[in-house]
């Protein structure tokens, strides 16, 4: 990319000659300026893992080996106070348009919807075309934009694929997860695991393994935009959206080896490690106290076989997590190859805190795949994380996936390049953000905005994240004040944040199904409740919800709704249609119906 400024204006000052050959001038360096392709607008590469926790890095109190992520954050700037939804598809629809889940048709994931929500605009579980996202906004403004993996927004009809919603290049697999290997189904919602390319489908290469073919197909993308004439004088846009930690739990067997045994003496010492180490590193404040969730098991009450086992399922997921930073590594080495590196700001980031989830021998098997000790982690291997460790690697922060805790909410944000200003680098912001706001921050990163409430001359829902491009540049230490909220609501489970105060509420399992008051500067673990000693916060921040709700269609969810459980019946019902052809289908549909139903109303939380 060009650095070498041959302006007009400069023309104008030193060229003193007749009228005529001062415009011949003029046009010829207009011409020249245009040949040489000058646009010092900083290229931007937007990097989010999916289910990853809040001290699943080193540079947040990980022992995982993530040494190119913790580079980026020794010369960046790590957000302690960064929050998400606490499911994958909402957070990504307000990622690419800063506007509230609900208002993007996103509500809730499309393979958690009940029939009630299914009838609202709000709750199509795809992304609605009264949005425009960033990529649409940036490729209009000159950017080249891609993409590379999950998308989870909507595949059913080619509108909805990224292809048509601002992205040139994309390369995608389209549903909530997918397995890291192969192309098959990891749940019964989906044949198979499908992935496109710039709205086709696609057969994944013989030696797939998900990040490490995103990171593949990203760096073709932007290696075409270099080799194409038109394209090579533009900044790019670059979305990176990895499977890795999303089940099923995959790594090639070289990463997993490296933590076989790290984690023998169970989550609890894990989960205190990493609260000394997040409080060491001044992530979050030295006396906060860290909370013990009701649904971690005993490890000492396991059997020699189940300590084993567990260890090993914590290694995979600590290899996913490494090959995912080897394979960014690769992105970050690329750029600098290609001389790109110094022009381009990159955010990484997760959709949401760790999935504490187990899933029954007998549902592994119905999909086709095996928990085998000696092979977990590899092709054909279906690993989860588990409640406990779940609980662990969101430390020292309360609940996970799913749930409005502090664990399932707050994930690291790491912003690093050139538009940082030199004294944050390897710094930590404690300011709050959400994940609204990175819509306005890259376009502001762009020099263009948000067009408002009209688009191309249709109506379309304003953004209403915040821009943290003023945290970036030191001009100051928050966009957010005293009065500005952070609201949020997922299958019932909701949150509120005002200032240093929080209500949540959290349902099923362990969970009460009350609303309850936190300081989360204070207790970010969620361990007092407060809404008893400050009954004026606790009712304000609950009429703050309420308006909240009110104006993003918020419909509440049946009594006994449980997300996990209502995915597991709606992939159930998926399973059911797709076997109608078959009378064997239908009745092993509605044997593993009855059999699995029981067992997971009980284990998934």
């Amino acid at each position: 990319m060009g650095t070498n400024h041959f302006s007009v204006s400069a023309v104008r000052r030193t060229i003193t000659l007749s009228g005529l050959l001062l415009g011949s001038l003029i046009n010829f360096s207009s011409h020249a300026t245009a040949e040489a392709g000058i646009d010092e607008r900083p290229n931007i590469v937007v990097i989010l893992a999916d289910d990853l926790g809040y001290s699943d890095i080193g540079s947040y109190g990980s022992e995982i080996n993530t040494p190119n992520l913790d580079q980026l954050a020794q010369e960046g700037l790590r957000f302690s106070n960064f929050h998400t939804t606490a499911s994958c598809a909402p957070t990504r629809a307000m990622l690419l348009t800063g506007v509230d889940s609900h208002r993007t048709g996103v509500a809730n994931i499309k393979e958690a919807l009940t029939p009630e929500q299914a009838h609202s605009p709000f709750y199509r579980g795809s992304l609605n075309h009264n949005v425009v996202t960033v990529a649409t906004l940036l490729r209009d403004a000159g950017y080249n934009t891609s993409m590379a993996g999950k998308w989870h927004l909507g595949y059913e009809t080619e509108s909805l694929l990224p292809i048509n919603r601002g992205f040139e290049q994309t390369v995608t697999m389209p549903f909530s997860g997918g397995d890291n290997w192969t192309q098959q189904a990891y749940v019964p919602h989906y044949e198979k695991t499908l992935w496109f390319e710039n709205g086709r489908e696609i057969t994944v290469p013989e030696d797939f393994y998900s990040s490490k073919f995103i990171v593949d197909k990203t760096i073709d993308q932007l290696e075409n935009n270099l080799q194409a004439k038109e394209n090579s004088r533009k900044p790019f846009f670059s979305y990176v959206s990895f499977q890795a930690v999303h089940i099923p739990i995959q790594a090639p067997k070289a990463f997993t080896e490296k933590y076989i045994g790290r984690y023998k003496d169970g989550w609890h010492v894990l989960r205190e490690n990493r609260q000394k180490a997040v409080k060491d590193l001044g992530l979050l404040p030295a006396r906060a106290p860290m909370k013990r969730m009701l649904s971690t098991t005993n490890w000492d009450e396991l059997s020699e076989e189940e300590k084993r086992f567990n260890d090993k399922r914590m290694a995979v997921y600590a290899g996913m997590v490494d090959a995912m930073d080897h394979h960014i590594g690769r992105l970050v080495q690329y750029l600098k190859d290609s001389g790109q590196y110094d022009n381009t700001i990159i955010m990484f980031s997760s959709d949401n805190g760790p999935a504490a989830s187990d899933v029954p021998p007998l549902w592994i098997k119905m999909l086709g795949y095996n928990n085998d000790y000696e092979t977990l982690g590899e092709r054909y291997s279906y690993g989860t994380l588990g409640i406990s460790f779940g609980s662990a690697a969101a430390s020292p922060l309360g609940h996970y996936k799913f749930h409005s805790g502090e664990g399932g909410m707050r994930v690291p944000l790491i912003v690093s390049g050139a538009q940082l200003a030199d004294s944050l680098r390897g710094n930590i912001s404690h300011s709050k953000a959400f994940v609204k706001d990175l819509a306005p921050t890259i376009l502001a990163l762009a020099g263009t905005q948000h067009p408002g409430t009209q688009y191309q001359g249709r109506p379309i829902e304003a953004s209403t994240g915040k821009n943290l491009l003023p945290i970036f540049q030191a001009s100051t230490d928050s966009v957010y004040t005293e009065e500005d909220i952070i609201a949020y609501e997922i299958g019932g489970n909701a949150a509120l944040i005002k200032g240093d105060y929080k209500i949540t509420l959290n349902r099923g399992g362990t969970n009460d199904d009350r609303w309850h008051l936190y300081n989360i500067k204070q207790d970010p673990g969620e361990t007092e409740k407060l809404e008893a000693i400050e009954p004026a916060v606790f009712s304000d921040l609950l009429s703050e919800y309420e308006t909240y709700a009110r104006e993003n269609g918020v419909i509440p969810v049946p009594p006994n709704y449980h997300q996990p459980i209502q995915i597991l019946k709606n992939g159930l019902k998926a399973k059911l249609i797709n076997s109608l052809n078959t009378p064997i289908g239908i009745l092993f549909s509605l044997i593993i119906a009855a059999i699995v139903m029981v067992p997971l109303v009980k284990r998934l939380y």
